[in-house]
């Protein structure tokens, strides 16, 4: 198939622009330094990668199509020794992890040649079996990293976002029990009956009344400890007026009560001063 370009179509190319021979950090370089030094092996280019013996091994048995659990030691061999010989590693601790390598098949090879006899006690064990387990663990482990390296990762396949969110925070008090208020108020009773008269009179008590007097108190000093709206020459009745006065201004949300520690003081201070 042939297709037919207009030339007028094309612009002429300016063959008078010097293009830059590389980049170095984003800088156009139009001319190679006099004294730029290049290393023999810095532009060796490897077309396949092994992470080892046993990855080349298993790269050449995928290759030809072997079956892993009955290789064939002759071509194997032939071919790992003809692709160590290719390679040409200059690394001496990376090329010896190749040489042992090609040691331990020829090995396999030679033992497979020759006759191995067999005792009445021992069976024939075959000098491949080690190998194969060898490289079958070893491809189980590669797969299963490549099936990791395949999940999605933070900063290769997806970015993370942080957001800032600006919140203030609030100290929030323990809550007064039932229990609290129950032994804060066998206190007051207990100092009450201090100063309890044999003299047994009538009062005319009003539970407004006192609510009014402790909201004159709160409204003066804004916030009083709960045991201090209670007169220490109260008696009972005044004590138990007053009490319930704190707790009907409560429930009408007039005062709060709160206990900044737990098992500590109890303030009771006006709703208006909050």
């Amino acid at each position: 198939m042939t297709s037919s370009v207009d030339s007028a179509a094309i612009p002429p190319v300016n063959q008078s622009i010097e293009q830059p021979v590389a980049k170095i950090c984003g800088e156009p370089l139009m001319e190679i330094p006099q004294d730029l030094y290049i290393p023999p092996d810095a532009l060796e280019v490897f077309l396949d990668s092994f992470q080892g013996p046993l990855d080349l091994l298993l790269y050449l048995i995928r290759k030809h199509n072997l079956d892993i659990l009955d290789i064939p030691m002759v071509q194997l061999t032939q071919q790992y020794m003809a692709y160590v010989d290719m390679m040409e590693v200059e690394q001496f601790e990376l090329a010896a992890e190749y040489l042992l390598m090609t040691a331990l098949l020829i090995e396999i090879k030679s033992r497979m040649l020759l006759p191995v006899p067999v005792t009445e006690n021992e069976e024939e064990k075959d000098p491949r079996a080690e190998l194969v387990q060898r490289l079958l663990k070893y491809e189980q482990i590669k797969l299963a990293a490549l099936r990791l390296n395949e999940l999605p990762q933070a900063d290769r396949d997806f970015s993370t976002v942080q957001v800032w969110m600006e919140q203030s925070t609030h100290d929030r008090l323990p809550n007064v029990s039932v229990d609290m208020l129950r032994q804060t108020w066998l206190g007051l009773l207990a100092r009450a009956k201090i100063n309890r008269h044999h003299q047994i009179n009538r009062e005319a008590l009003s539970v407004r009344v006192y609510m009014s007097q402790v909201l004159r108190n709160l409204h003066q000093c804004g916030q009083i400890v709960f045991h201090e709206l209670f007169s220490p020459a109260a008696t009972v009745t005044e004590v138990i007026v007053t009490f319930l006065a704190i707790l009907e201004l409560a429930k009408e949300m007039l005062v709060e009560i709160s206990q900044p520690e737990v098992l500590g003081v109890i303030y009771v201070r006006s709703v208006d001063a909050v």
